[in-house]
Protein backbone atom coordinates (compact mmCIF):
# COMPACT_ATOMS: atom_id res chain seq x y z
CA UNK A 1 0.00 0.00 0.00
CA UNK A 2 1.34 3.40 -1.00
CA UNK A 3 0.03 7.05 0.98
CA UNK A 4 1.90 10.11 1.18
CA UNK A 5 3.82 9.83 4.60
CA UNK A 6 3.88 12.93 7.15
CA UNK A 7 6.50 15.17 6.98
CA UNK A 8 8.64 15.41 9.83
CA UNK A 9 12.46 14.43 10.24
CA UNK A 10 13.87 11.20 10.45
CA UNK A 11 14.59 8.85 13.36
CA UNK A 12 13.46 9.40 16.60
CA UNK A 13 12.38 12.28 18.88
CA UNK A 14 14.82 11.52 21.74
CA UNK A 15 16.44 14.36 23.27
CA UNK A 16 16.07 18.04 21.72
CA UNK A 17 16.70 16.74 17.74
CA UNK A 18 15.52 13.84 16.15
CA UNK A 19 17.88 10.55 16.37
CA UNK A 20 18.51 8.78 12.58
CA UNK A 21 21.39 6.18 14.49
CA UNK A 22 18.35 3.46 14.74
CA UNK A 23 17.40 0.02 13.24
CA UNK A 24 14.48 0.13 11.11
CA UNK A 25 11.59 -2.54 10.57
CA UNK A 26 8.70 -2.42 8.02
CA UNK A 27 5.19 -1.18 8.82
CA UNK A 28 3.17 -3.52 7.25
CA UNK A 29 -0.99 -3.02 5.83
CA UNK A 30 -2.67 -6.04 7.34
CA UNK A 31 -5.35 -6.15 4.55
CA UNK A 32 -2.52 -7.23 2.18
CA UNK A 33 0.64 -7.32 3.72
CA UNK A 34 2.45 -4.79 1.41
CA UNK A 35 4.89 -2.79 3.19
CA UNK A 36 3.45 1.07 4.17
CA UNK A 37 7.11 2.52 5.50
CA UNK A 38 10.18 1.45 7.15
CA UNK A 39 10.02 2.85 10.66
CA UNK A 40 12.82 3.80 13.57
CA UNK A 41 13.65 0.94 16.04
CA UNK A 42 14.76 2.29 18.87
CA UNK A 43 17.32 -0.17 21.22
CA UNK A 44 17.51 -0.05 24.81
CA UNK A 45 20.66 2.54 24.92
CA UNK A 46 17.65 4.94 22.95
CA UNK A 47 15.15 4.53 25.93
CA UNK A 48 18.23 5.66 28.42
CA UNK A 49 19.16 8.49 26.08
CA UNK A 50 15.59 9.51 26.39
CA UNK A 51 15.22 8.51 30.34
CA UNK A 52 17.87 11.18 30.56
CA UNK A 53 16.75 13.80 28.33
CA UNK A 54 13.39 13.35 30.54
CA UNK A 55 14.28 13.42 33.74
CA UNK A 56 16.15 16.83 32.73
CA UNK A 57 13.16 18.60 31.29
CA UNK A 58 11.06 17.59 34.51
CA UNK A 59 11.74 20.94 36.61
CA UNK A 60 11.19 22.99 33.04
CA UNK A 61 8.15 21.57 31.69
CA UNK A 62 6.53 21.26 35.76
CA UNK A 63 7.79 25.60 35.47
CA UNK A 64 5.41 25.89 32.56
CA UNK A 65 2.17 28.70 32.89
CA UNK A 66 -0.90 26.79 32.84
CA UNK A 67 -1.19 29.21 29.86
CA UNK A 68 1.46 27.91 28.41
CA UNK A 69 0.59 24.28 29.05
CA UNK A 70 -3.19 24.94 27.52
CA UNK A 71 -1.67 26.76 24.41
CA UNK A 72 0.47 23.77 23.59
CA UNK A 73 -2.59 21.41 23.89
CA UNK A 74 -5.37 24.05 21.23
CA UNK A 75 -2.30 24.19 18.88
CA UNK A 76 -1.82 20.45 18.64
CA UNK A 77 -5.43 20.13 18.24
CA UNK A 78 -5.61 22.89 15.65
CA UNK A 79 -2.84 20.75 13.50
CA UNK A 80 -4.17 17.53 14.01
CA UNK A 81 -7.90 19.11 12.64
CA UNK A 82 -5.91 20.42 9.53
CA UNK A 83 -4.69 17.32 8.77
CA UNK A 84 -7.62 14.92 9.84
CA UNK A 85 -8.28 13.17 6.39
CA UNK A 86 -4.25 12.34 6.52
CA UNK A 87 -4.32 10.70 9.64
CA UNK A 88 -7.58 8.49 8.58
CA UNK A 89 -5.07 7.30 6.00
CA UNK A 90 -2.71 6.48 7.77
CA UNK A 91 -4.22 4.84 10.91
CA UNK A 92 -5.90 2.60 8.16
CA UNK A 93 -2.67 1.76 6.66
CA UNK A 94 -0.63 1.13 9.76
CA UNK A 95 -3.88 -0.69 11.73
CA UNK A 96 -5.73 -1.96 8.86
CA UNK A 97 -8.84 -0.85 10.93
CA UNK A 98 -12.09 -0.06 8.44
CA UNK A 99 -12.41 3.64 7.39
CA UNK A 100 -15.37 4.30 9.67
CA UNK A 101 -13.21 2.92 12.60
CA UNK A 102 -9.88 5.27 11.60
CA UNK A 103 -12.23 8.75 11.30
CA UNK A 104 -13.97 7.83 15.18
CA UNK A 105 -10.55 7.45 15.95
CA UNK A 106 -9.19 11.05 14.90
CA UNK A 107 -12.47 12.56 15.85
CA UNK A 108 -12.10 11.26 19.46
CA UNK A 109 -8.28 12.15 19.12
CA UNK A 110 -9.37 15.94 18.74
CA UNK A 111 -11.52 16.14 21.48
CA UNK A 112 -8.95 14.29 23.67
CA UNK A 113 -6.80 17.23 22.96
CA UNK A 114 -9.46 19.75 23.42
CA UNK A 115 -10.92 18.13 26.65
CA UNK A 116 -7.26 18.13 28.16
CA UNK A 117 -6.86 22.17 27.32
CA UNK A 118 -9.91 22.91 29.01
CA UNK A 119 -8.81 21.20 32.21
CA UNK A 120 -5.39 22.65 32.56
CA UNK A 121 -8.06 25.75 34.03
CA UNK A 122 -9.18 23.26 36.45
CA UNK A 123 -6.40 21.87 37.97
CA UNK A 124 -6.35 23.60 41.44
CA UNK A 125 -6.15 22.49 45.33
CA UNK A 126 -8.02 23.69 48.60
CA UNK A 127 -7.81 25.03 51.35
CA UNK A 128 -7.96 22.52 54.81
CA UNK A 129 -9.74 23.64 58.56
CA UNK A 130 -6.26 22.82 60.40
CA UNK A 131 -7.94 24.45 63.29
CA UNK A 132 -10.51 21.04 63.72
CA UNK A 133 -8.29 19.94 65.95
CA UNK A 134 -6.67 21.59 68.80
CA UNK A 135 -3.08 21.13 67.43
CA UNK A 136 -4.07 23.25 64.43
CA UNK A 137 -5.15 26.63 66.36
CA UNK A 138 -3.47 29.36 64.58
CA UNK A 139 -2.70 27.44 61.59
CA UNK A 140 -3.36 27.90 57.83
CA UNK A 141 -3.54 25.10 55.44
CA UNK A 142 -4.14 24.38 51.55
CA UNK A 143 -2.78 21.68 49.25
CA UNK A 144 -1.95 22.16 45.55
CA UNK A 145 -1.49 19.68 42.90
CA UNK A 146 2.31 18.75 41.41
CA UNK A 147 2.87 16.89 38.90
CA UNK A 148 4.05 13.55 39.45
CA UNK A 149 7.13 13.66 37.33
CA UNK A 150 8.27 12.13 34.00
CA UNK A 151 5.40 9.97 32.66
CA UNK A 152 6.15 6.67 30.51
CA UNK A 153 2.83 5.95 28.13
CA UNK A 154 3.15 2.75 26.73
CA UNK A 155 0.29 2.50 24.23
CA UNK A 156 -1.45 -0.60 21.87
CA UNK A 157 -1.82 -1.37 18.19
CA UNK A 158 -5.43 -0.88 18.09
CA UNK A 159 -6.12 2.35 18.54
CA UNK A 160 -2.55 4.28 18.12
CA UNK A 161 -3.46 7.60 17.72
CA UNK A 162 -5.92 8.01 20.34
CA UNK A 163 -4.31 5.79 22.76
CA UNK A 164 -1.08 8.04 22.29
CA UNK A 165 -2.90 10.92 22.36
CA UNK A 166 -4.59 9.66 26.14
CA UNK A 167 -0.91 9.38 27.41
CA UNK A 168 0.49 12.32 26.21
CA UNK A 169 -2.17 15.08 26.44
CA UNK A 170 -2.69 14.61 30.00
CA UNK A 171 0.76 14.42 31.25
CA UNK A 172 1.37 18.11 29.29
CA UNK A 173 -1.54 19.45 30.90
CA UNK A 174 -0.08 18.02 34.16
CA UNK A 175 2.89 19.72 33.49
CA UNK A 176 4.66 16.18 33.34
CA UNK A 177 7.39 15.45 30.27
CA UNK A 178 6.52 11.92 28.48
CA UNK A 179 8.21 9.22 26.35
CA UNK A 180 5.51 7.29 24.59
CA UNK A 181 6.22 3.71 23.52
CA UNK A 182 4.15 2.98 20.59
CA UNK A 183 3.15 -0.66 19.86
CA UNK A 184 6.21 -2.07 17.21
CA UNK A 185 2.96 -2.86 14.57
CA UNK A 186 1.50 0.81 14.53
CA UNK A 187 4.30 3.93 15.20
CA UNK A 188 3.59 5.89 12.35
CA UNK A 189 0.62 8.29 13.94
CA UNK A 190 2.64 8.64 16.98
CA UNK A 191 5.50 9.54 15.54
CA UNK A 192 3.81 12.30 13.24
CA UNK A 193 1.71 13.55 16.52
CA UNK A 194 4.95 13.98 18.58
CA UNK A 195 5.94 15.97 15.74
CA UNK A 196 3.34 18.66 15.91
CA UNK A 197 3.85 18.57 20.11
CA UNK A 198 7.39 19.22 19.89
CA UNK A 199 6.48 22.13 17.11
CA UNK A 200 3.89 23.25 19.21
CA UNK A 201 5.98 23.40 22.33
CA UNK A 202 8.97 25.25 20.38
CA UNK A 203 6.12 27.96 19.83
CA UNK A 204 5.36 28.29 23.62
CA UNK A 205 8.70 28.26 24.88
CA UNK A 206 8.77 24.60 26.55
CA UNK A 207 11.57 22.30 25.94
CA UNK A 208 11.08 19.40 23.15
CA UNK A 209 11.62 16.76 25.60
CA UNK A 210 8.18 17.76 26.75
CA UNK A 211 7.68 14.46 24.17
CA UNK A 212 9.80 11.79 23.09
CA UNK A 213 9.70 8.51 21.61
CA UNK A 214 10.94 5.11 21.50
CA UNK A 215 9.91 2.18 19.50
CA UNK A 216 10.95 -1.05 19.76
CA UNK A 217 10.19 -4.40 22.14
CA UNK A 218 9.50 -5.35 25.26
CA UNK A 219 13.23 -5.01 26.49
CA UNK A 220 12.92 -1.21 25.41
CA UNK A 221 9.91 -1.40 27.56
CA UNK A 222 11.67 -2.81 30.84
CA UNK A 223 13.82 -0.42 30.13
CA UNK A 224 11.73 2.95 30.73
CA UNK A 225 9.40 1.19 33.05
CA UNK A 226 12.33 -0.01 35.98
CA UNK A 227 14.01 3.11 35.92
CA UNK A 228 13.40 3.98 39.48
CA UNK A 229 13.47 8.01 38.61
CA UNK A 230 10.24 7.76 36.76
CA UNK A 231 6.76 9.84 38.34
CA UNK A 232 4.11 7.05 36.61
CA UNK A 233 3.70 4.51 33.86
CA UNK A 234 0.35 4.69 31.82
CA UNK A 235 -0.12 1.61 30.03
CA UNK A 236 -2.86 0.44 27.38
CA UNK A 237 -2.55 -2.95 26.10
CA UNK A 238 -3.08 -7.24 27.37
CA UNK A 239 -3.06 -7.90 31.05
CA UNK A 240 -0.31 -10.12 31.08
CA UNK A 241 2.10 -7.83 29.74
CA UNK A 242 0.10 -4.87 32.28
CA UNK A 243 0.62 -7.28 35.48
CA UNK A 244 4.57 -7.57 34.63
CA UNK A 245 4.84 -3.40 34.20
CA UNK A 246 3.26 -3.50 37.74
CA UNK A 247 5.34 -5.89 39.30
CA UNK A 248 8.67 -4.09 37.44
CA UNK A 249 7.54 -0.61 37.96
CA UNK A 250 7.01 -0.80 42.09
CA UNK A 251 6.85 1.38 43.72
CA UNK A 252 5.84 3.89 41.46
CA UNK A 253 2.32 4.58 40.02
CA UNK A 254 1.04 2.38 37.42
CA UNK A 255 -1.86 3.59 35.52
CA UNK A 256 -3.42 0.04 34.05
CA UNK A 257 -5.71 0.09 31.10
CA UNK A 258 -5.86 -3.76 30.38
CA UNK A 259 -7.88 -6.51 28.97
CA UNK A 260 -11.61 -7.74 29.42
CA UNK A 261 -14.08 -9.98 27.60
CA UNK A 262 -17.01 -7.53 28.17
CA UNK A 263 -20.59 -9.08 28.07
CA UNK A 264 -23.79 -8.05 27.06
CA UNK A 265 -26.73 -8.99 29.19
CA UNK A 266 -29.89 -9.12 27.29
CA UNK A 267 -33.05 -9.42 30.32
CA UNK A 268 -36.45 -11.30 29.42
CA UNK A 269 -38.16 -7.69 28.83
CA UNK A 270 -35.20 -6.29 26.75
CA UNK A 271 -35.62 -4.52 23.46
CA UNK A 272 -34.71 -7.67 21.33
CA UNK A 273 -33.89 -5.75 18.00
CA UNK A 274 -31.76 -2.88 20.09
CA UNK A 275 -29.93 -5.31 21.93
CA UNK A 276 -29.35 -7.50 18.09
CA UNK A 277 -28.33 -4.06 17.21
CA UNK A 278 -25.77 -3.02 20.07
CA UNK A 279 -24.39 -6.78 19.36
CA UNK A 280 -23.62 -6.09 15.33
CA UNK A 281 -22.18 -2.83 16.08
CA UNK A 282 -20.39 -3.57 19.93
CA UNK A 283 -18.74 -6.88 18.38
CA UNK A 284 -17.22 -6.69 15.42
CA UNK A 285 -15.68 -3.04 15.16
CA UNK A 286 -12.22 -2.39 15.26
CA UNK A 287 -12.53 -5.90 13.34
CA UNK A 288 -13.48 -7.26 17.17
CA UNK A 289 -9.64 -5.31 18.04
CA UNK A 290 -11.03 -3.77 21.29
CA UNK A 291 -11.27 -4.15 24.84
CA UNK A 292 -14.57 -3.37 25.55
CA UNK A 293 -16.11 -4.90 22.23
CA UNK A 294 -19.07 -6.80 22.56
CA UNK A 295 -17.61 -10.65 23.52
CA UNK A 296 -20.14 -12.38 25.69
CA UNK A 297 -23.82 -12.46 25.88
CA UNK A 298 -25.65 -13.57 28.49
CA UNK A 299 -29.75 -14.07 26.91
CA UNK A 300 -32.51 -14.78 29.64
CA UNK A 301 -34.03 -17.94 27.97
CA UNK A 302 -37.51 -16.66 27.42
CA UNK A 303 -36.46 -14.68 24.40
CA UNK A 304 -32.95 -16.55 23.95
CA UNK A 305 -34.24 -18.21 20.30
CA UNK A 306 -35.91 -14.87 19.07
CA UNK A 307 -32.60 -13.55 19.90
CA UNK A 308 -30.46 -15.95 17.96
CA UNK A 309 -32.59 -15.65 15.61
CA UNK A 310 -32.91 -11.85 14.61
CA UNK A 311 -28.74 -11.90 15.10
CA UNK A 312 -28.48 -14.63 12.38
CA UNK A 313 -30.77 -12.95 9.88
CA UNK A 314 -28.96 -9.30 10.70
CA UNK A 315 -25.06 -10.09 10.66
CA UNK A 316 -24.70 -10.85 6.62
CA UNK A 317 -25.22 -6.85 7.07
CA UNK A 318 -21.18 -7.10 8.34
CA UNK A 319 -19.32 -6.07 4.55
CA UNK A 320 -15.92 -8.07 5.50
CA UNK A 321 -13.64 -6.89 2.92
CA UNK A 322 -10.71 -3.63 2.05
CA UNK A 323 -10.47 -1.27 5.17
CA UNK A 324 -10.17 1.63 2.92
CA UNK A 325 -13.55 0.95 1.33
CA UNK A 326 -16.15 3.10 2.59
CA UNK A 327 -18.91 -0.05 3.16
CA UNK A 328 -16.47 -2.58 4.93
CA UNK A 329 -17.19 -3.52 8.40
CA UNK A 330 -14.56 -6.02 9.02
CA UNK A 331 -10.87 -6.44 7.98
CA UNK A 332 -8.22 -8.30 8.83
CA UNK A 333 -6.57 -8.46 11.83
CA UNK A 334 -3.38 -6.68 12.90
CA UNK A 335 -1.45 -9.74 11.56
CA UNK A 336 -1.28 -13.51 11.14
CA UNK A 337 -0.88 -14.37 14.50
CA UNK A 338 -3.35 -12.70 16.07
CA UNK A 339 -5.42 -14.48 12.99
CA UNK A 340 -4.33 -18.20 14.04
CA UNK A 341 -4.97 -17.73 17.31
CA UNK A 342 -8.41 -16.12 16.52
CA UNK A 343 -9.45 -19.56 14.47
CA UNK A 344 -7.82 -21.69 17.14
CA UNK A 345 -9.66 -20.19 20.03
CA UNK A 346 -12.84 -20.82 17.70
CA UNK A 347 -12.31 -24.35 16.90
CA UNK A 348 -11.50 -25.17 20.34
CA UNK A 349 -14.59 -23.93 21.71
CA UNK A 350 -16.45 -25.54 18.78
CA UNK A 351 -14.66 -28.94 19.88
CA UNK A 352 -15.77 -28.32 23.90
CA UNK A 353 -19.35 -28.27 22.21
CA UNK A 354 -20.25 -24.86 20.77
CA UNK A 355 -22.49 -24.46 17.84
CA UNK A 356 -21.02 -21.61 14.95
CA UNK A 357 -23.91 -20.29 14.03
CA UNK A 358 -22.54 -17.90 12.01
CA UNK A 359 -18.62 -17.56 10.36
CA UNK A 360 -15.76 -18.71 11.89
CA UNK A 361 -13.47 -19.33 8.78
CA UNK A 362 -11.56 -16.97 6.96
CA UNK A 363 -12.44 -14.95 4.37
CA UNK A 364 -9.54 -14.00 2.49
CA UNK A 365 -7.01 -12.89 4.74
CA UNK A 366 -9.74 -11.65 7.58
CA UNK A 367 -11.90 -14.08 10.19
CA UNK A 368 -15.24 -13.70 9.07
CA UNK A 369 -18.08 -12.31 11.84
CA UNK A 370 -18.60 -15.33 13.88
CA UNK A 371 -21.13 -16.21 16.41
CA UNK A 372 -20.78 -19.13 18.90
CA UNK A 373 -23.74 -20.35 20.97
CA UNK A 374 -23.72 -22.68 23.96
CA UNK A 375 -19.55 -21.56 24.68
CA UNK A 376 -18.23 -23.44 27.68
CA UNK A 377 -17.27 -21.02 29.97
CA UNK A 378 -14.17 -23.01 30.31
CA UNK A 379 -13.07 -22.12 26.89
CA UNK A 380 -10.92 -19.09 25.95
CA UNK A 381 -13.80 -17.81 23.76
CA UNK A 382 -15.38 -16.98 26.61
CA UNK A 383 -13.50 -16.63 29.45
CA UNK A 384 -10.12 -14.98 27.70
CA UNK A 385 -9.97 -12.09 25.86
CA UNK A 386 -10.27 -12.91 22.02
CA UNK A 387 -9.40 -9.88 20.37
CA UNK A 388 -10.92 -10.74 16.89
CA UNK A 389 -14.83 -10.28 15.48
CA UNK A 390 -16.21 -13.49 17.33
CA UNK A 391 -19.31 -13.06 19.84
CA UNK A 392 -20.08 -16.15 22.32
CA UNK A 393 -23.59 -16.82 23.26
CA UNK A 394 -24.65 -18.77 26.20
CA UNK A 395 -28.37 -18.87 27.80
CA UNK A 396 -29.00 -18.00 31.55
CA UNK A 397 -32.12 -18.72 33.51
CA UNK A 398 -32.67 -14.86 34.58
CA UNK A 399 -31.15 -11.61 35.14
CA UNK A 400 -30.05 -12.59 38.71
CA UNK A 401 -27.97 -15.65 36.34
CA UNK A 402 -26.76 -13.25 34.33
CA UNK A 403 -25.15 -10.81 36.63
CA UNK A 404 -23.69 -13.89 38.67
CA UNK A 405 -22.16 -15.04 34.84
CA UNK A 406 -20.74 -11.52 34.16
CA UNK A 407 -19.24 -11.23 37.34
CA UNK A 408 -17.20 -15.18 36.85
CA UNK A 409 -14.57 -13.60 34.95
CA UNK A 410 -10.94 -12.37 35.83
CA UNK A 411 -12.24 -9.19 33.74
CA UNK A 412 -13.84 -6.35 34.90
CA UNK A 413 -13.62 -3.54 32.17
CA UNK A 414 -17.48 -2.86 30.81
CA UNK A 415 -20.72 -4.07 31.03
CA UNK A 416 -24.05 -3.78 29.24
CA UNK A 417 -27.56 -4.56 30.35
CA UNK A 418 -30.63 -4.25 27.97
CA UNK A 419 -33.45 -4.17 29.81
CA UNK A 420 -36.75 -2.27 30.42
CA UNK A 421 -36.85 -2.30 33.99
CA UNK A 422 -35.11 0.97 35.88
CA UNK A 423 -35.33 -1.39 38.93
CA UNK A 424 -32.57 -4.40 36.82
CA UNK A 425 -31.03 -1.40 35.33
CA UNK A 426 -29.85 -0.02 39.25
CA UNK A 427 -29.20 -3.65 40.24
CA UNK A 428 -26.82 -3.79 37.55
CA UNK A 429 -25.65 -0.93 38.16
CA UNK A 430 -25.06 -1.93 42.10
CA UNK A 431 -24.09 -5.41 41.51
CA UNK A 432 -21.64 -5.44 38.13
CA UNK A 433 -18.00 -5.69 39.13
CA UNK A 434 -16.76 -3.32 36.51
CA UNK A 435 -15.14 -0.31 35.72
CA UNK A 436 -18.52 0.74 34.16
CA UNK A 437 -21.83 -0.66 33.70
CA UNK A 438 -23.76 0.61 30.31
CA UNK A 439 -27.64 0.63 30.14
CA UNK A 440 -29.35 -0.56 27.01
CA UNK A 441 -26.39 0.93 24.60
CA UNK A 442 -22.71 -1.04 23.97
CA UNK A 443 -20.49 -1.90 26.38
CA UNK A 444 -17.90 -0.31 24.09
CA UNK A 445 -19.42 3.59 24.76
CA UNK A 446 -17.05 5.53 25.99
CA UNK A 447 -17.27 9.67 26.00
CA UNK A 448 -13.59 10.56 26.18
CA UNK A 449 -13.98 13.09 29.34
CA UNK A 450 -15.71 9.76 31.51
CA UNK A 451 -13.40 8.29 34.59
CA UNK A 452 -12.57 4.95 31.84
CA UNK A 453 -11.26 2.06 33.26
CA UNK A 454 -11.28 -1.04 35.18
CA UNK A 455 -10.83 -3.26 38.18
CA UNK A 456 -9.52 -6.89 38.63
CA UNK A 457 -7.55 -8.13 36.13
CA UNK A 458 -8.49 -5.21 33.86
CA UNK A 459 -6.68 -2.74 35.36
CA UNK A 460 -6.05 0.13 37.82
CA UNK A 461 -6.20 4.36 37.60
CA UNK A 462 -8.81 5.86 34.84
CA UNK A 463 -8.39 7.62 31.82
CA UNK A 464 -10.14 10.89 30.63
CA UNK A 465 -8.23 13.90 30.60
CA UNK A 466 -9.43 15.45 34.00
CA UNK A 467 -8.93 11.86 35.83
CA UNK A 468 -5.69 11.28 34.13
CA UNK A 469 -4.19 14.38 34.88
CA UNK A 470 -5.36 13.88 38.95
CA UNK A 471 -3.27 10.39 38.41
CA UNK A 472 -0.08 11.93 37.08
CA UNK A 473 -0.31 15.04 40.13
CA UNK A 474 0.48 14.51 43.73
CA UNK A 475 -1.13 16.71 46.47
CA UNK A 476 1.41 18.90 48.11
CA UNK A 477 -0.09 20.17 51.76
CA UNK A 478 1.58 23.75 52.62
CA UNK A 479 0.87 24.54 56.46
CA UNK A 480 1.85 27.94 57.51
CA UNK A 481 2.22 29.71 61.14
CA UNK A 482 1.70 33.11 60.59
CA UNK A 483 3.33 34.42 63.56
Amino acid sequence: MVIALPDHPAGLPIGPSWRADTGTAPVVFPYDGSTVAFAPVGSVRHARDALEAGLAAVRPVAALSSAARRAILSDVQRELTEHAEQLVELLIAESGKTRIDCSVEVSRTLFTWSAAAEEVAHLHGETVPLDLQESGAGLIGFWTRRPIGLVIGIAGFNYPLLLASHKIAPAIAAGCPVICKPAPATPLSTLWLAHLVRRAAERHGAPPEIVQVVTGGAEVGRALVTDPRIGAVSFTGSADVGHQIARDAAPRKTLLELGSNAALVVDADADLAAAVDAVLRGGFYGNGQACISVQRVLVCEPVLEEFVDRLGERIGELIVGDPRDPATRVAPLINEGSTQRVLAWIEAAEAAGAKVRHGGKLRGRAVEPTVLVDVPETADAWCEEIFGPVVAIRAVPDLDSALAAVNRSRYGLHAAVFTRSLASAFRAIDELEVGGVIVNEVPGFRSDVMPYGGVKDSGSGREGPRFAIEELTVTRMAVIRPH
